[in-house]
């Protein structure tokens, strides 16, 4: 088990196009939602517990070897905004570009010749650290961080917050990163007998709304 590629694959330096998306974290900010650190630690509890959990199943399940191609099916099927199917792709082909470079592998290959329009941030995230020589739980724990990391990043530049009670945040929700990273790794377990159903499907109605308003906006910081 090569443990020290899940600093290099959840290392914010790493180029897979994160910094660029807020995870919806600045519509938030804009309908007041987000005002302080208080209000960013109940958004980011709430989208990992959808959001993130989603993702982190999809992603340990790519870890575990299930097929990529009916992952994407999976991750289409839990999509519902369009605007967030967009984003999710769009990071999916930032990631496997980092990916193929940093990790060759015939698997992450043929996912990219599957899907030339880019596949899934979740399954490629899966598939990567697969082919890195993690496990799903390792997987599971990359998705789940990536999807409060990048939101708390954001918010420290949308509204100027003390980035030491920021990462505070994170800090205070690594329980809650354990508990989902558990939850994907049991999924992942399950889904070569029990199929993509057994994979999370929580919604989250609010954030895929905010993505479409966002997605909108003439004059935005962050791509998403």
């Amino acid at each position: 088990m090569n443990r020290a590629a899940l600093l290099v694959l959840a290392d914010g330096r790493f180029p897979a196009g994160g910094h660029a998306h807020s995870g919806g974290a600045e519509e938030a900010v804009a309908a007041g939602r987000v005002r302080d650190v208080a209000t960013l630690k109940e958004f980011c509890r709430g989208r990992l517990h959808t959001a993130g959990l989603v993702a982190a199943g999809l992603a340990a399940a790519a870890a575990a070897g299930y097929d990529p191609l009916l992952l994407e099916e999976a991750a289409d099927a839990r999509t519902a905004a369009p605007a967030q199917r967009h984003t999710s792709r769009r990071l999916g082909r930032q990631l496997l570009r980092a990916a193929r470079a940093a990790w060759p592998c015939a698997e992450l290959d043929a996912l990219a010749a599957a899907c030339p329009r880019g596949a899934h941030q979740s399954v490629v995230l899966g598939l990567t650290a697969r082919c890195a020589g993690l496990t799903p739980l390792d997987a599971g724990y990359a998705a789940a961080y990536e999807s409060i990391g990048g939101p708390v990043t954001a918010t420290v530049r949308l509204l100027r917050l003390d980035p030491f009670d920021a990462t505070a945040v994170l800090a205070r929700l690594a329980a809650d990163l354990d508990r989902v990273a558990a939850q994907a790794a049991e999924a992942a377990r399950r889904v070569h007998t029990d199929g993509s159903a057994a994979l999370p499907a929580a919604s989250a109605p609010l954030l895929d709304i905010a993505a479409e308003r966002h997605a909108t906006r003439p004059a935005r910081l962050f791509a998403s």
